[in-house]
């Protein structure tokens, strides 16, 4: 039997091996923190749409150690808005506060200048105004499950080079276009109507379920020892 002798430090082999799986373990574990949250950003985007992207920005990310580098290193994935994520994660059912019988949901209609406006013409009329201008009515809903919480509508001037007509209602605020295609006409056909609808008033929400945050944590817990393999043979590789 023959015997090949082992030429060099042994103790540095394997130190320097240790530091190999160390570094392998600090960026499968970085790499795999950094796509499940960005599966977790576009499951909101794909979900809940564009405007919802504050929401999907909210996913946040965190390695630890947060300097150097360890085989027992850790990912840390969390959401700065928990209460919205759970809700659409569960597809909550969602009931009033405090004794009160309606759910107050603005419509799109409730948003000066769209859903970006700028300064006070950006922000929303509040039911609390609603009920101090004295002017909101109600309209049920045909199943009478609920009610459209409405106000009268005018027209204002004329303003923009388009010469757009501005929506008014109740004199307290202007109606939300959010640059709507065929803007005059849609503008006429509220004005004939002569009102406009602020907020649905419902019972209870029950929200979809679209969200499976669990999901994706259990897949990116699958791919990581992969991940692991392929930095730690890559490091081999580096140092061959």
């Amino acid at each position: 039997m023959k015997l090949t002798a082992i030429v060099g430090d042994l103790r540095k082999a394997l130190a320097e091996e240790v530091r190999a799986g160390e570094r392998a373990a600090s960026r499968a574990v970085r790499d795999e923190t950094d796509a499940l949250k960005q599966e977790l950003r576009q499951q909101v985007t794909g979900s809940l749409g564009g405007k919802a992207r504050g929401i999907a920005n909210a996913w946040r990310s965190q390695v630890f150690p947060r300097t150097g580098v360890s085989m027992r290193a850790a990912g840390l994935v969390w959401s700065k808005t928990p209460l919205v994520i759970d809700a659409f994660e569960r597809g909550a059912l969602i009931r009033p506060k405090g004794g009160g019988r309606f759910l107050a949901i603005a419509t799109g209609f409730n948003a000066a200048r769209g859903w970006r406006g700028r300064g006070d013409k950006g922000l929303r009329v509040t039911p609390a105004q609603m009920v101090a201008s004295g002017q909101g009515f109600l309209r049920p809903f045909k199943s009478g499950r609920g009610f459209v919480w409405c106000l009268p509508l005018r027209q204002g001037e004329q303003t923009g080079r388009r010469r757009r007509t501005r929506l008014v209602a109740g004199g307290m605020a202007e109606v939300g276009t959010a640059n709507r295609k065929g803007r005059e006409a849609w503008a006429r056909g509220l004005l004939e109507r002569g009102m406009v609808p602020m907020f649905l008033l419902l019972p209870q929400v029950k929200l979809a379920k679209r969200l499976d945050v669990q999901g994706a944590s259990l897949r990116a817990l699958r791919r990581l020892p992969r991940r692991f393999v392929a930095a730690w043979e890559a490091e081999a590789a580096r140092a061959g």
